[in-house]
């Protein structure tokens, strides 16, 4: 229904029109008429706007507009003189309808589609609406009371396997719902060990690419839970969204999206209470005050202890790798020559990065 709204509105006004959700997703688009310009083709190749085109439009107020808005050419950002519609439906606005202007626009011709934009406005908020809705029940798939997750999940009609998503940020638009998949599942204000965080749930194939996107987008940092094939089990998927979602915040090598399965010992170490992490952590506390022998430790038993690697990585002589390790040994007073010892500094360096 949405690309027919589409396909009409450019038939009746004979200009190229893209369709575009708040966060300039492109969602639909008509057949082109005359010139196009770098910006239409960049949209319907990428499927969204650049930054800088996206911040050029809403410097003309688009967001807040309850009418066209008309935007002049800008020839360093390729874009061509263009109306924009928003799609509003109750005072807020789901998307932009573009028509490319060659000068034949006039308000009565846009006049003439003003009941169509408001239908497609409306089909819009109709689905962000839908998906709000089923969106509420994670709270109660994800809970840890078997009584609220079997209630949500006959709530749910939901095809195996499914992964958990937890975003660290905003996405306080119901709008921007309308940018997700179809199959995946979204509440912006779950609470998360205190704070408010986004739950998804999406099919397992899809879990890495839409926490990629709604990171990209509305958040800091995602974690990704292990696929369950039963989505009565994706409570426990959840836990391992949030608790890879600590690891993304702290490790920046698993940032800024880190899956549960790729976390090797970090799944460990984020399962621990804080102050069993933060005891682990005392016994290299004392590197902390020398950062750059703490770091060359960290990467020698990162590489199994392989000195040349190390030093090559560290862009350091072998005798300067050798001359740290030693120094690691008198301010710890392990040994890094034993294996007991080697085990329990690595583990205490990468507790300290959670804390």
């Amino acid at each position: 229904m949405l690309q027919e709204t589409i396909d009409e509105i450019a038939a009746r006004l004979g200009a190229s029109a893209t369709l575009e959700d708040r966060s300039f997703q492109l969602l639909a688009y008509g057949a082109q008429s005359g010139d196009i310009d770098e910006v239409r083709q960049e949209s319907i190749l990428r499927r969204r706007a650049t930054p800088e085109v996206r911040a050029y439009f809403e410097g003309y107020g688009i967001a807040a507009a309850r009418g066209p808005v008309r935007i002049p050419a800008d020839a360093a950002l390729g874009v061509l003189a263009r109306v924009c519609m928003p799609l509003r439906h109750n005072d807020v606005t789901y998307g932009y309808l573009w028509l490319l202007d060659d000068g034949t626009l006039g308000d009565d011709a846009l006049a003439s589609v003003a009941p169509l934009v408001a239908r497609a406005a409306a089909m819009l908020a109709q689905e962000a609406r839908r998906r709000q809705d089923l969106g509420g029940n994670l709270r109660g798939l994800f809970s840890s009371d078997a009584e609220e997750r079997s209630w949500a999940l006959s709530r749910l009609d939901l095809p195996g396997p499914v992964a958990a998503i937890a975003v660290r940020g905003s996405l306080d638009r119901v709008a921007a719902l309308w940018a997700l998949p179809r199959a995946v599942l979204a509440d912006p204000g779950v609470v998360g060990e205190g704070e408010p965080l986004v739950a998804l749930l999406a099919p397992a194939g899809q879990a890495r690419e839409t926490a990629c996107r709604v990171q990209a987008m509305y958040g800091t940092a995602a974690g990704v839970g292990g696929a369950r094939g039963e989505p009565a089990q994706a409570w426990r998927s959840w836990r391992e969204a949030v608790s890879a979602l600590k690891v993304a915040d702290r490790v920046p090598a698993l940032a800024p999206v880190a899956s549960w399965p790729d976390l090797g010992v970090y799944r460990t170490l984020a399962r621990l209470p804080r102050d069993a992490l933060r005891e682990l952590a005392e016994e290299t506390a004392a590197l902390a005050r020398d950062p750059e022998v703490a770091r060359t430790v960290e990467e020698y038993l990162d590489r199994a202890g392989h000195a040349q690697q190390t030093a090559a990585a560290l862009g350091v002589h072998r005798q300067t790798l050798y001359y740290r390790l030693a120094k690691a040994g008198r301010i710890t007073g392990r040994d890094l020559d034993d294996g007991a010892d080697r085990l329990l500094v690595h583990l205490s360096l990468k507790a300290a990065r959670l804390l």
